[in-house]
């Protein structure tokens, strides 16, 4: 079929975006009367490319008949040297989507874009949110938003002049950050939602990039914002935060002078049981508690939670097992036993609330006492999320808890001797 077209029909279906688009990332939702869709995306996911796109189709009627569905545009950037840098002259931008025929004139200076059949879109920066009272428009399209400096006043601005046509859409392009804009727009319902991540679009980026980045933020709070595109934010009532947890956070640890492997045991297993938190913690030279794994395992029955955790207490050497033995009982130290009958085991039992037993171990994190060998995202959104009645239970938490606790909040029965 490809071997039948000419040219023009081979550059038009290079060109044609629903062709090559991502479907479900990079593409406009199909249903629901959207007026905002947002796309929330990791560095050098494409969504650049998905916004130029769209505004591209919404100038030229590209997925309408050929019927322009927009006459006027704002192009929305934190500042002009972004927006002119980024949405129009990028790689990605405006310009470089178009073919020759097709390609809309900017004017820099005027901060005016216009296409051959008559639409033109105009250029503001989120800086001067007063510069958007006045002007109308039936669609926009804002980049970075949640870098914008006045972003409230900017979105409130560009709320009022999408005023034009039955039905004024916008497109936001950006990199999630919990800032109360972002929120806003999330709790609408007339909000659209697409995630996307950086590697989403790995076939477009340098591999030595990826690398880098991947073996760098991979896990980490910064990495699942940046290249994920995950909206990651502190809950107000939890004991942890994760500007502590990753103000701590080192590639290796010191030698260690004992290392512990905790066990928080589900009552149950099947699809509705709960996981079973196995971490390994070890105590450095310089009094510091070092997080090391998170073996944790969903679903599991005993014989694979027990095995698993004492292969890690074989394979990190550890002193003992620390097991939570409230739900088990002494079924919980039969089935380690059954794997390994000369494990060094020692059942702890709960006599305070979840919130009590974390909070000397939080007190810890916030000392500078405690510290995460690479990234744990599973075990620090339990650390960072609410502890209480109808929330989901933090079983790594209760690992990681039982785990600190044992390296240095118990005290260690000093060997009386008995003189004669």
């Amino acid at each position: 079929m490809l071997k039948r077209l000419n040219i023009r029909e081979t550059e038009g279906i290079n060109r044609d975006w629903r062709m090559w688009g991502r479907l479900g990332k990079q593409l406009p939702p199909d249903e629901g009367d959207w007026r905002s869709w947002l796309i929330l995306g990791g560095r050098g996911a494409g969504k650049t490319r998905a916004g130029a796109e769209w505004v591209k189709a919404q100038a030229l009627g590209d997925w309408a008949n050929g019927e322009a569905q927009a006459r006027r545009i704002a192009i929305v950037g934190p500042t002009l040297d972004q927006a002119r840098s980024v949405m129009i002259e990028g790689k990605s931008g405006l310009l470089s989507v178009h073919m020759e025929a097709e390609r809309p004139l900017y004017e820099p200076s005027r901060r005016l874009i216009t296409w051959p059949n008559g639409t033109v879109a105009q250029v503001f920066s989120a800086d001067e949110p007063e510069s958007l009272r006045g002007p109308q428009f039936d669609a926009a399209w804002c980049d970075e938003l949640a870098k914008w400096r006045l972003g409230e006043a900017a979105w409130d601005m560009l709320a009022f002049a999408l005023r034009l046509g039955e039905s004024p859409r916008v497109v936001i392009t950006t990199t999630p950050r919990p800032v109360p804009l972002v929120k806003r727009l999330l709790g609408d319902p007339a909000t659209a939602v697409t995630h996307t991540a950086t590697f989403d679009n790995a076939t477009n980026l340098a591999k030595s990039f990826l690398a880098d980045v991947t073996g760098r933020y991979g896990g980490t709070r910064l990495g699942r914002q940046e290249l994920n595109g995950e909206l990651i934010d502190d809950d107000p009532d939890a004991l942890f935060r994760r500007a502590i947890i990753e103000g701590g956070r080192v590639k290796a640890a010191p030698e260690l002078k004992r290392v512990v492997v905790a066990v928080d045991p589900p009552a149950s297993h099947g699809k509705k049981a709960n996981a079973c938190g196995i971490v390994c913690v070890g105590l450095g030279i310089d009094g510091v508690a070092y997080v090391l794994d998170d073996h944790s395992l969903e679903r599991a029955k005993p014989i694979q939670w027990a095995e698993r955790a004492v292969a890690l207490y074989h394979a990190r050497k550890a002193s003992r097992v620390v097991a939570e033995v409230n739900q088990g009982g002494a079924m919980v130290e039969a089935v380690m036993r059954e794997v390994d009958g000369g494990l060094s085991f020692r059942a702890v039992h709960a006599t305070r609330g979840k919130h009590a037993r974390a909070e000397p171990v939080a007190a810890l994190y916030e000392q500078g006492r405690v510290r995460h060998v690479g990234a744990f995202p599973e075990l620090e959104d339990e650390m960072c999320s609410a502890l209480g009645e109808g929330m989901k239970s933090p079983d790594r938490l209760d690992a990681l808890v039982w785990a600190v606790s044992d390296l240095m909040l118990r005290r260690q029965a000093e060997p009386r001797v008995r003189v004669i």
